[in-house]
């Protein structure tokens, strides 16, 4: 299960995260609630506004749009913006992103931190930010701190007022104290190089206190500041003094106690008539509180770091251990699935199997005692049973789709149409059968006698459905599926022709609808039905490239629907249509005498074959396996037909075999028996010419007829 990099989401979607895994057992609500409350302390513990926001790529180009994905409750307070989490730049400020953009894309690039003040038109207040990059660059992360300092710029509005009323009186930019930010003022006369000083001034610079100005140089004020920051300050001055403009710069000085503090200095120069500098007043402002409020910014960042990591670990583990309990649950299923499977299996074949040993007991009795008419009595019941049990196994390998199938262009239609008198007559009077054949109904590539099954078993179910009587109506048409609708339907995109089966009755829940295609599931009373007949027309379409669907409503009748492929090569006659083998009845007799090869693993059920044969009057040759029947087809010998099995042992199949003789015999009829699913081997389910399949087990008379129809029309061939 993936999850996602918690890093990189937003403190709503974080929570929505927690919540999402505390229901879903993943993370304890113990924990989730521990780490939610430290997260919303380390949040609100900053008192300015304080938020992260995350660039991407846009419609405007790589990195050209930013989201603020963190915000704290501080943001809206000292911004005026509300809602700010989840809304980019250019939803805010479309008119002014260019130039957010380029200032914190640099800081994003360079890893250089910057300061800087905006007015914020919209607001009415001026904000004072500093912003630095979160983490490496590839996160993409800016982290951005605001102070609301409208107070502040008035304070300092009023002492430039207060300066242009009386320039020579320092104690005009005494108004501007009731601010608290603002620690001290000086005034230097330039020309005389003297510099006025308050006693906040003097303290922040470690000089005697004093309740009035004292004048100092501005060399001796300079001993002061820290040796790294003195050439910045000196340049600063310089550049002021020469522009005749503002001042604002941020250092270092040493206090009373040795210890150094930042403070930012602000102030202008102030020139006489003749353009000459005359006077530099100016302010201190502390930057202690800020600097303090900046590295605990940087903790708190750090900290929700290391938080989001080790969550994000607890949450790796913690899914690995779902993973694998999901894992158990699947197996055990499925041990829960194949354990219904076999019971079900075991109870009907241990039915069928008491059966045929009862009647060969009682055969044995009867045929000791003497009393042989009652023999056939038993052999019938005996033979009823093995036919069962074969039918039961076709049911098995058609669920499983290895049942083995013989596709051969099919009119649906008139499939319908030829049996539609079998469905009636099985049905009963009670119930009306209705058959709706599509017009232009496309060829479909399938089994024949397996589609007539599933046919008559789906009337079956639609019967069953009815006790008191009413309608089936059997119907086809043309379906076009796309991709979506394919997908619905798990098949692939393409032409396809549906025979659905209709019926009025009782109808199906969604609980029943879910279960019905499953091997042994019935809702027929005990001993009424199997659970394998919609489980078998399941498996069959879906060996054959199409897919099985139940459309049902509890006291609405349902549907079932079969979906085939439709077959795109030519046609064939019309009599090869439907599927059948031409029958025996209506061919000249074989000749006799004919020899034919039988390759069979299995010795009982090759003797019986080979009876088979010679009763037949045919001569016949056995092999055991593909190796000793290649070399009888490699010989000289006269062979006129080969019976094989499909799954020979010694690494060479039946397919195999004829394949490497055909060469040597290529007209030699070949009927393949099995009892298994080789159509891969057979040859993705199409037999050449002069091939065809028994499925075991068989009818020695089947066997016989088979063997009659192919040596006939080869001698007719």
């Amino acid at each position: 299960m993936n999850q996602p990099a918690l890093e990189t989401l937003s403190r709503a979607e974080l929570e929505a995260e927690v919540l999402r895994l505390r229901q879903a057992g993943v993370v304890s609500g113990d924990a989730a609630d521990a780490a939610d409350a430290h997260r919303q302390a380390l949040f609100e513990a900053i008192d300015d506004g304080f938020c992260i926001i995350e660039f991407f790529d846009g419609p405007h180009g790589p990195m050209s749009d930013y989201r603020h994905i963190e915000a704290n409750s501080g943001y809206e307070r000292h911004t005026g913006i509300a809602g700010i989490v989840g809304k980019t730049l250019r939803d805010i400020a479309p008119a002014e992103a260019d130039g957010w953009l380029a200032l914190y894309g640099e800081v994003l690039r360079s890893g250089e931190p910057v300061r800087f003040e905006r007015e914020f038109v919209t607001a009415e207040r001026f904000i004072e930010v500093s912003a630095r990059r979160v983490g490496p660059a590839c996160n993409r992360q800016v982290s951005v701190l605001f102070r609301d300092i409208t107070a502040r710029k008035a304070q300092e509005a009023a002492l430039r007022r207060s300066e242009a009323l009386a320039r020579d009186n320092v104690q005009r930019v005494q108004l501007a104290l009731a601010a608290g930010a603002i620690i001290g003022t000086w005034m230097w006369d330039i020309p005389n190089g003297q510099v006025a000083v308050d006693e906040g001034f003097a303290g922040v610079f470690g000089l005697p206190p004093s309740a009035d100005p004292v004048s100092y140089t501005i060399d001796r004020l300079l001993e002061a500041v820290h040796p790294d920051d003195k050439p910045g300050v000196d340049a600063a001055i310089a550049a002021c003094l020469a522009d005749l403009g503002h001042y604002r710069h941020q250092y270092r000085v040493r206090g009373h106690e040795g210890r150094y503090a930042w403070v930012e200095a602000v102030g202008r120069v102030e020139a006489d008539a003749q353009g000459q500098a005359r006077r530099f007043p100016g302010v201190l402002l502390d930057l202690e509180a800020r600097r303090a409020v900046e590295a605990e910014r940087d903790r708190v960042t750090d900290e929700l770091r290391r938080l989001t990591d080790t969550l994000e670990q607890r949450v790796a583990d913690r899914t690995a251990e779902l993973m694998h309990a999901e894992e158990q649950l699947r197996q055990a299923q499925k041990m829960e699935a194949v354990g219904q499977l076999t019971g079900g299996l075991a109870h009907d074949f241990n039915n069928l199997l008491a059966g045929i040993s009862g009647s060969l007991e009682m055969i044995g009795t009867r045929l000791a005692q003497g009393r042989f008419a009652e023999v056939e009595k038993y052999l019938a019941m005996a033979q009823a049973a093995g036919r069962r049990a074969a039918a039961l196994t076709h049911r098995l390998l058609a669920f499983s789709r290895r049942q083995t199938l013989d596709p051969r262009p099919t009119d649906v239609n008139d499939l319908i149409s030829g049996m539609a008198d079998l469905v009636r007559r099985t049905v009963g009077p009670a119930i009306a059968v209705e058959c709706v054949g599509a017009a232009g109904l496309w060829t479909a590539l399938v089994d024949a006698s397996q589609l007539e099954n599933a046919l008559l078993n789906l009337c079956l179910n639609a019967r069953d459905a009815m006790p008191d009587g009413g309608r089936i109506t059997i119907e086809t048409a043309n379906r076009w599926f796309d991709a979506r609708s394919a997908d619905a339907h798990e098949i692939p995109p393409g032409q396809y022709l549906s025979l659905c089966v209709s019926d009025t009755g009782v109808g199906m829940s969604a609980d029943v609808i879910a279960k019905a295609f499953d091997p042994f599931f019935t809702t027929k009373p005990l001993g009424q039905g199997t659970g394998l007949g919609l489980s078998m027309i399941y498996g069959f379409a879906k060996q054959s490239g199409g897919h099985a669907r139940i459309y049902s409503e509890e006291g609405s009748g349902t549907t079932v629907c079969i979906y085939l492929p439709r077959y795109y090569g030519a046609e064939q006659a019309q009599g090869e249509l439907s599927g059948h083998f031409i029958s025996a009845a209506d061919l000249a007799p074989a000749p006799g005498q004919g020899t034919v090869l039988v390759v069979d693993d299995e010795p009982l059920v090759r003797m019986l074959v080979v009876t088979a044969l010679e009763d037949m009057g045919h001569h016949v040759l056995e092999a055991e396996d593909g190796a000793q029947g290649l070399k009888i087809l490699q010989s000289d010998a006269p062979i006129d037909m080969l019976v094989t099995d499909v799954g020979l042992p010694g690494g060479m199949n039946g397919r195999q075999m004829v394949d490497a003789a055909r060469s040597h015999r290529p007209a030699t009829p070949v009927l393949f028996i099995t009892g298994y699913a080789e159509n891969a081997i057979i040859g993705s389910g199409h037999l050449e010419p002069g091939m065809q399949i028994l499925t075991k087990p068989f009818a020695v008379g089947d066997l016989e007829q088979r063997v009659r129809t192919m040596l006939t029309g080869r001698e007719h061939g």
